[in-house]
């Protein structure tokens, strides 16, 4: 199982981060886990300075962008 998690306070872009991040899971039919990190000490924790920020298995992968769908299923597989 994939753990996916997305760190951001709640804003509008950490929002579309997550729904792009569940289409492209369903769409690949991975099991799949979807974590909002929105505590900024958390946050921190990564070494995170913008958001939103993606991350798979605890690891950062792309920082201070909205992935597309297309983007997150190619760093899934």
């Amino acid at each position: 199982m994939k753990k996916i998690q997305i760190l951001g306070t709640g804003c509008p872009k950490c929002k579309k981060l997550a729904e792009n991040a569940e289409a492209a899971a369903k769409e690949l039919g991975i099991e799949y886990d979807i974590e909002k990190v929105t505590d900024i000490n958390e946050i921190m924790k990564f070494g995170v300075m913008m958001t939103p920020s993606f991350a798979i298995d605890d690891k950062v992968k792309v920082v201070g962008k909205v992935l597309s769908a297309d983007e997150i299923k190619q760093m899934l597989t």
